[in-house]
């Protein structure tokens, strides 16, 4: 056998499927017949969940999967990431309790020196999975009973949409701004602030989808540690006509923890990801706008932008006095020549429509206040960048 057949046959032996679907025998099975390919029998709703050293975690995860109140069929679908730790063993340990309370169980995983991310294991736990819709859970968060039963009837109203719910993070107090931004938008600004530095409006632990909608999606980027997996997802369901609605009772404990997947992102990745696609389904539809910030996050939304855009900037707008008295800003890294000078204005003087690059919830209400006394629209006259 050759070096690659033999590495080959390493991966192949390394993902283990503890527990493969259950299928139904078909009449060409019975019957002898030529087509042996078996059909996997259906379920309601196939909880999907990724693990990776999540063994302190699990017990109370699996315990809230246990006493869901939801009626239909259920399935658990678990792929472990090359953990170190008894992750897949605790779970293995809950499959007796889980099965006699109606839900089936299906664990498998690899176990390569490194994890290959959380795109790849969640592909992997629902392609072996045969729910028709998808609940999205990780292993270090808790759903409330009634998450399964309420995501469901609102992913069978909107089968080509990403349902979230509201959430309660823990440790209390943690990540307020943001847990605070994920429970009070509204079902319009779910849409219209996609472009924000918060990520996806629907957030990924409270995703609940039908499978259909996943398979014309998706699959997630498999690029590993350190790629949004879940902002490309959701950004990619957007451009497919995908909907968005959250179901507004708390319904996940949220945790937070410097271990969590997320912080291995970078800030600039994901800057770039929203640049471009702010740029894609907005700016592309403008002739000219306004950067609502002179300052160092408005001037760094300039400078991302693209040469076509960049000319569609009539000015930048502020409130700090000093920087409208500069009267203009200099883009010294042009390569034209002259440079180009955007004006700075005061708010009161631009006009619309605006990318508003101040941070939401951090002004004391002052930019909200300012937007309002301008009677300005958010999805048409403005959106929130920053």
């Amino acid at each position: 056998m050759s070096n690659s057949e033999d590495r080959g046959q390493q991966v192949r032996e390394s993902e283990v499927d503890m527990n493969p679907p259950k299928r139904l025998r078909t009449t060409e099975t019975l019957t002898g017949g030529k087509d042996q390919e078996e059909e996997k029998s259906t379920v309601d709703v196939s909880i999907v969940m990724p693990v990776y050293n999540a063994s302190c975690w699990l017990d109370d995860c699996l315990q809230a999967i246990l006493v869901q109140d939801f009626t239909g069929s259920m399935e658990l679908s678990v792929f472990d990431d090359a953990s170190t730790d008894d992750s897949k063993k605790v779970v293995e340990g809950w499959r007796e309790r889980l099965e006699a309370k109606g839900i089936s169980v299906v664990i498998s995983g690899h176990n390569s020196e490194q994890p290959k991310g959380v795109g790849y294991a969640k592909n992997k736990a629902i392609c072996q999975s045969r729910g028709q819709y998808l609940c999205f859970q990780d292993a270090d968060d808790i759903m409330l009973p009634q998450r399964i039963r309420l995501q469901y009837d609102a992913s069978v109203l909107h089968k080509n949409s990403l349902i979230g719910c509201r959430v309660q993070r823990v440790p209390e107090g943690s990540t307020e701004r943001y847990t605070r931004w994920i429970n009070t938008l509204s079902q319009d600004q779910l849409i219209t602030q996609v472009y924000t530095s918060h990520g996806p409006s629907v957030v990924m632990p409270t995703w609940f989808c039908s499978r259909e909608w996943y398979q014309k999606v998706g699959p997630f980027d498999e690029g590993g540690k350190g790629v949004p997996e879940d902002l490309l997802f959701f950004y990619q369901s957007l451009r497919h006509g995908g909907g968005l609605c959250r179901v507004d009772q708390c319904l996940l404990i949220y945790r937070y923890h410097e271990k969590a997947a997320t912080h291995s992102v970078t800030e600039e990745t994901i800057w770039k990801l929203r640049v471009d696609f702010l740029q894609e389904r907005v700016l592309s539809q403008w002739e000219s706008f306004t950067i609502w910030n002179a300052g160092k996050q408005g001037r760094k939304l300039y400078r991302s932008l693209s040469p076509a855009n960049q000319k569609k900037v009539k000015a930048f707008c502020d409130v700090d006095e000093n920087k409208i008295q500069k009267g203009f800003y200099t883009y010294e890294e042009s390569k034209e020549r002259p440079k180009p000078k955007i004006p700075v204005l005061h708010y009161k003087n631009a006009s619309a429509p605006f990318i508003i690059c101040v941070k939401l919830d951090m002004t004391g209400g002052d930019l909200e206040e300012n937007l309002n006394s301008l009677q300005l629209k958010e999805g048409i006259d403005y959106y929130h960048f920053n």
